[in-house]
């Protein structure tokens, strides 16, 4: 009988640094917090970024960190509540980058109050900006993914929306909304090798939640099994795997990166 011969066990993994493909992202919200981490992330792992925002001066701080480092940065003027400045962006985009390969939808504005006082302007113009902007940004894409036959979306959601959040009906509203739009384009885009999942961060280190009170703080921390609140560092490498090639077979999916507050 022959020995057996020593068998050798290849994974992607394995090949993860070398076959990161350069490709061109579009990060909405690239100003500061999650969106600039996502976008100096995605620099890092060798993708040219287009950081959008209303913030011009702040996104070109965020560009001068990604050229410093080597990497390729363009920046563009955005207003998610507008229809005509989504276009705009995107069509600047595509005049200096070409197609846009990952899209990642992060911008996203809050006006709180109880439900039974808040003012419908207050409503609407929470889900135009979030909702409605991020859908307009998903189109100013698929096309051009399409005939590609291969891209990424990503939606930052937000664990309030798959809990709910008393105070935040139209923001709550905003990112279930946003959840149900992932399902449905994953559904409408996986015969054409487009992947589209969202990412759900928990509570995570922002300018917002340094200015809280110990008390508050502590109340979040009773609630994360993980004992710490998340960092936009840890949003951004759920972000990077998501836009990478070995995401393909993962579509649809909402990745909580939560600390194990909601399971």
């Amino acid at each position: 009988m022959r020995p057996p011969q020593s068998v050798r066990i290849s994974t992607p993994f394995a090949k993860l640094k070398n076959s990161m493909t350069k490709r061109t992202a579009f990060i909405t919200g690239a100003s500061r917090g999650i969106g600039r981490a996502c976008a100096l992330a995605l620099a890092a792992a060798g993708h040219r970024v287009i950081l959008a925002a209303r913030a011009v001066d702040k996104l070109e701080e965020v560009a001068a960190q990604v050229r410093a480092a080597g990497g390729e940065a363009h920046v563009v003027s955005l207003d998610l509540a507008s229809a005509d400045s989504i276009k705009a962006a995107f069509s600047s985009a595509s005049k200096d980058f070409g197609r846009i390969d990952i899209l990642v939808n992060n911008a996203g504005v809050t006006k709180d109050g109880l439900a039974v006082r808040m003012k419908l302007d207050d409503f609407e113009s929470v889900l135009k900006t979030n909702l409605t902007g991020a859908f307009l940004c998903c189109q100013q894409v698929l096309a051009p993914m399409m005939k590609e036959r291969w891209g990424r979306i990503i939606n930052i959601s937000s664990v309030v929306g798959e809990t709910g959040n008393a105070g935040q009906a139209n923001y709550v509203s905003s990112k279930a909304g946003l959840i149900g739009l992932t399902k449905s384009l994953a559904q409408e885009m996986a015969s054409r090798n487009i992947t589209v999942n969202a990412v759900a961060p928990g509570f995570i280190e922002t300018d917002m939640t340094s200015v809280l009170s110990q008390d508050v703080k502590d109340n979040m921390l009773n609630r994360i099994p993980l004992k710490r609140l998340g960092t936009a560092d840890d949003v951004a490498a759920a972000v990077v795997f998501l836009a990478s090639e070995q995401s393909g077979y993962i579509t649809g999916t909402v990745i909580d990166v939560n600390g194990g507050m909601y399971m």
